[in-house]
């Protein structure tokens, strides 16, 4: 099992970041507004980091920049623009509930 398979599975919500990125700050800011307990990984700060890099690259098909990417439920749910359009889209919420992320 690869390392980001591992990690997006231990949590209902698993982010993986960079600590240069002011889009993984506003993604996790509005994980954390909604009352989402994250696992967030800084891949620039981590062992493995540019690993995980790697296989976020190729499971999202694209280059870098990978981050953030946002996992609920074990699922890859995408980046910034995929969890925003979620949210305005009101599909969010009921989302993290199904995968035990909130109690509302």
């Amino acid at each position: 099992m690869d390392q980001v398979t591992k990690l997006a599975s231990e949590r209902a919500v698993v982010v993986f970041t960079s600590s240069r990125c002011s889009m993984c700050h506003s993604v996790t800011s509005l994980l954390t507004n909604l009352g989402v307990n994250a696992a967030v990984y800084e891949l620039d700060k981590e062992q493995r980091g540019r690993e995980m890099e790697r296989e976020l690259a190729r499971r999202l098909g694209r280059g870098p920049p990978v981050v953030p990417a946002v996992f609920i439920g074990g699922k890859l749910v995408g980046g910034t623009n995929r969890v925003m359009a979620l949210h305005l889209a009101s599909e969010l919420v009921p989302m993290l509930k199904n995968a035990g992320a909130l109690w509302l």
